[in-house]
C-alpha cells in the first residue's frame, strides 16, 4: 500500500450499501451482509498495514433495529458466523493484535450474538497495539444523552461539578476524536454516528457500495486526508 505523509490515528467507517449491493448483484440480503463482513476483515488488514491504530465501524444503528425480524435474523446470523471466525486462533485479530470493543445498546441484541461478543472481548482484551470499535444498535444522540445523565448522577452524589467538554468526553463510549470518516454508498450524512467525536473529522464520501470498497480506494482516501488542511474550527 502506498504510504502517506500523514496517517489518521482514528478512522471511522460507515458501512453503507450492503443491501443495495445485493440487489444490484441479484443476491440475497444474507449474501450482501456476508460480503460486507468479508470487506470489514479486509479493511482491518488494510488499516493495520497503513499504520492506523484506531478504527470505529458503524455496523448497525439503533434505528436499523426497526427492520423486519427476518432481515435482522439474517444479519445476526452473519455477525455470529464471522465473530466465530475471528475467534479462531492465529487469525486476523491475533496477527495484528487488535482489541475489539463493542458499543451500543447491546441488550437489544439476541443472546446468541451477545455470547459471541463476550468471547471476542475476552479473547482480545490483552491486545493494546490496535483497537477496533464495533458499533451495534448504536445512537450518537443516546451516547451523548447517557454522558449527560452520568454527570447529573455525579452532581447528585458528590455535589457541584464543572461541566466541560472533557467531563462529557470521559463518559462517552468512544473517547478518542475521529480524524477521518469514510462513508460508502454515496450518502453525505453521519446518520447519528459518533456525533461528538466527529466534530472536526474530515469526511470522505464514495458512491461505492461497502462490499465493493477496494484497497485502492482506501489508499485514495488516505492520500486525500494527507492533502487536507485541517482547521479544527479555526
Amino acid at each position: 500500500m502506498q504510504a502517506t505523509e500523514v496517517v489518521p490515528n482514528h478512522v471511522a467507517v460507515i458501512l453503507d450499501g450492503n443491501r443495495r449491493w445485493s440487489k444490484e448483484n441479484g443476491g440475497s440480503l444474507s449474501e450482501g451482509y456476508a460480503a460486507g463482513a468479508e470487506k470489514l476483515e479486509q479493511f482491518l488488514e488494510w488499516t493495520a498495514e497503513a499504520g492506523v491504530k484506531n478504527i470505529s465501524a458503524y455496523v448497525l444503528s439503533g434505528e436499523n433495529l426497526r427492520r423486519s425480524k427476518k432481515e435482522l435474523r439474517m444479519l445476526f446470523d452473519v455477525m455470529c458466523k464471522y465473530g466465530e471466525r475471528w475467534l479462531e486462533p492465529g487469525g486476523l485479530v491475533d496477527k495484528y493484535e487488535v482489541r475489539i470493543n463493542f458499543m451500543g445498546n447491546l441488550n437489544r441484541l439476541p443472546v446468541r450474538l451477545m455470547r459471541v461478543i463476550e468471547r471476542m472481548k475476552v479473547k482480545t482484551a490483552k491486545y493494546t497495539k490496535r483497537f477496533l470499535n464495533i458499533l451495534i444498535a448504536y445512537s450518537g444522540k443516546e451516547e451523548i444523552t447517557e454522558a449527560v445523565r452520568g454527570i447529573i448522577k455525579s452532581v447528585m452524589k458528590h455535589g457541584g461539578i464543572k461541566i466541560t467538554p472533557k467531563s462529557i468526553e470521559k463518559r462517552l463510549a468512544v473517547k478518542m476524536p475521529v480524524d477521518m470518516v469514510i462513508r460508502t454508498g454515496g450518502q453525505s450524512r453521519l446518520s447519528n454516528f459518533l456525533l461528538w467525536q466527529t466534530a472536526y473529522a474530515e469526511i470522505y464520501v464514495t458512491k461505492t457500495f461497502w462490499p465493493d470498497f477496494s484497497k485502492r480506494e482506501f489508499t485514495k482516501s488516505l492520500n486525500w486526508f494527507a492533502s487536507t488542511q485541517r482547521n479544527f474550527g479555526s
